[in-house]
Formats: C-alpha cells, structure tokens, sequence
C-alpha cells in the first residue's frame, strides 16, 4: 500500500469517527438547548478561556525550543512560535495531510540539513511526552476528589498508582533513553507542568461561563481524560472524542450531559480559533 493510500484511509478513518461520534453525541441530547448554551455563555470568561489557552500554547513554544536548541537548532522563540501555531493549523484544518509536528521537523530540517532527523524526531517526542505526563498527573489528582472517585476500586488504586509514578517514570525513561536531553529535564518538565495549568485554568473558565460550577471538578476530569484521548489520530482535531468523554463520562455519575457537550464544543471552537492564526504565519519567517 503506498503512502498516499494511507493518508486517504487514515482521513476516510477519522472522518468516519468523527460523523458517528457526533450522530451518537446528538442522537441523545437536542442541538437547540446545546446552541442555547453556548450563545448564553459568560463572553468575559470565554474570552478568559481563550487568552489561557493560548497563553499555554505560547509556552509549549518556548519548552519546544529548549529541545531544538539542544539539538543545535538555533531559532529565534518568535520563529518557534509560529512554527507551534503553523503546526496546530496542520494539526486541525489538514487532518488528511502531514501533521503539525512532520511540517515542523520538513521547515527546519530543510533549513538545518546538518541536523538528523532522527534528532529532530526525538526532540518533538519528547517535547509531547513531557506535555503529557503533567497532564497525567493533574488528571489523577482531580480524579481522586471527584465523584468517580470510589465507584470502581480497582480504577481508584490504578489512578493513585498512577499519580506516584508518573514523573519519577518519565525521569527513568528520559534517563535510559534519551539521555542527551537529560539536562533539561527539570525545566521542560516545569514548563510542561505550567502549560497544563494554564489548559486547567482555561477549563475552568469555560466552567464558569457555562455558570456550571457545581460539577466543576468533574468537568475538569474529563477534559483532561478526553484531551490524553484526543491524542490518538482517530478524529479530525479530537472533535467527537470529547463530547463522547462528556456524554458517557457525566452519564456515569448521573449528571446531565448538556453542559458537558456545551463545553466540548466550546472548547474545540477556541483551539480552531486560535489555530486558524496559523494560515496566517504559514509563509511568514
């Protein structure tokens, strides 16, 4: 099967999910109460969410280039900020295309051909993988003082389980395996701690402008368990993924799940809003 029979099946793949996941989603709760919601929502919080959001991508730019600079990719955190919104822009709007982080490491490799790409392919792993352990860790803090805490035990045991290791395990494996970058362990996983802050404080005001905050810890839990999901090349921009997570996720618990897909869209509509500066950026240097 050749490559761009792939990108076809891998695009077919996620716009299939993303249709049945939506018909699922709005099959069970009406569109009119969810438009309801959103048009309803505290803009000053929405706003709120949306500086935080993009405040923690403008970090996740300067963690990057602490990797590419390690790798003696020296580019100005300007240059690396508009390769972090050029690459959510691949990311969202070019699902069938290269991803955000393969336009990243083509521009640069093509700039930097001294540089491998084996190199190159590491710092990115690593740059996401410490993104995603504090994201780990928040979700099992919050998990534990939320209502789904106590409903299976073994899932409470894993998740507290889970908490302890998280960091001293991505230590270990940056220890064994990519040891070049150990230095920079402190710092970039500091920083990835502060970008999921700033994730949660985004949430948190969605939270707030849906005036829902009497699930907040909740919500806050699943945003996180369904951005760790969102992660998988499954849907076009983790749209479906999340209001899936909501749906099931609050149905669990017996809360109503209008909200939950209200702040699911809400949310998607800021990353596509912000990712869309990315065009703009494309062939800016």
């Amino acid at each position: 099967m050749g490559k761009k029979s792939k990108k076809i099946i891998s695009l077919v793949v996620k716009i299939l999910f993303t249709t049945i996941a939506l018909y699922v989603v709005f099959s069970k709760i009406s569109i009119d109460d969810i438009k309801n919601i959103i048009t309803t929502s505290n803009i000053f919080y929405l706003l709120l969410a949306f500086v935080f959001f993009n405040l923690s991508k403008i970090l996740s730019s300067v963690r990057l280039n602490y990797y590419f600079h390690h790798i003696k990719v020296d580019i100005s955190q300007l240059y690396a900020l508009k390769l972090y919104y050029i690459g959510m822009f691949y990311n969202l709007f070019l699902p069938g295309g290269i991803s955000g982080d393969g336009y990243k490491i083509y521009l640069l490799k093509k700039q930097n051909e001294h540089i491998s790409i084996k190199d190159f392919f590491s710092a990115t792993l690593l740059d996401r993988i410490s993104g995603l352990v504090p994201l780990l860790f928040f979700a099992a803090i919050l998990f534990i003082f939320s209502s789904y805490y106590g409903l299976y035990k073994i899932v409470d045991y894993l998740v507290i389980f889970g908490a302890i290791i998280v960091f001293p395990s991505l230590y270990i494996f940056t220890k064994y395996l990519f040891k070049k970058y150990l230095q920079l362990f402190g710092k970039t996983t500091i920083l990835g701690t502060i970008v999921q802050f700033l994730q949660l404080l985004s949430a948190v005001s969605i939270v707030y402008a849906l005036e829902n905050q009497q699930y907040l810890v909740e919500f806050l839990v699943l945003f996180l368990i369904s951005s760790v999901v969102a992660v998988l090349p499954i849907s076009i921009g983790g749209i479906g993924i999340r209001e899936i997570t909501f749906l099931y996720g609050l149905s669990l618990i017996g809360v109503p799940t209008t909200y939950g897909v209200a702040f699911a869209l809400i949310f998607f509509l800021i990353t596509a809003l912000s990712s869309f500066v990315g065009i703009f950026l494309k062939h800016s240097k």
